[in-house]
């Protein structure tokens, strides 16, 4: 199994909204570093943001506005938001 994150830079429009991404919920953080762990996949899309996101005994991942980010189940990881972040997520 792949503990990897998947970033998609600005994908269309069109992808974006037969995936529902606008109908998800919004999550809003403040700049700020933590640890995290992924019970089930996330897929999100930052609206607004600049995060380093590295998981544990892994690379650093850089994820920014316009960004479409799947996160495996399972991952283990620190998030370091350098800008206040704004994204829809959907958790499964």
């Amino acid at each position: 199994m792949s503990i990897e994150i998947t970033i998609e830079h600005n994908p269309s429009p069109a992808k974006l909204d037969v995936i529902g991404v606008y109908d998800w919920p919004v999550w809003t953080k403040e700049v700020s570093t933590f640890p995290w762990h992924y019970d089930k996949q996330e897929k999100c899309y930052l609206l607004e943001g600049d995060v380093i996101v590295t998981p544990d005994n892994g690379e650093p991942v850089h994820i920014q506005e316009g960004d479409f980010v799947t996160f495996p189940a399972g991952l283990s990881c620190t998030w370091e938001i350098r800008e206040a972040v704004e994204k829809h997520y959907d958790f499964g």
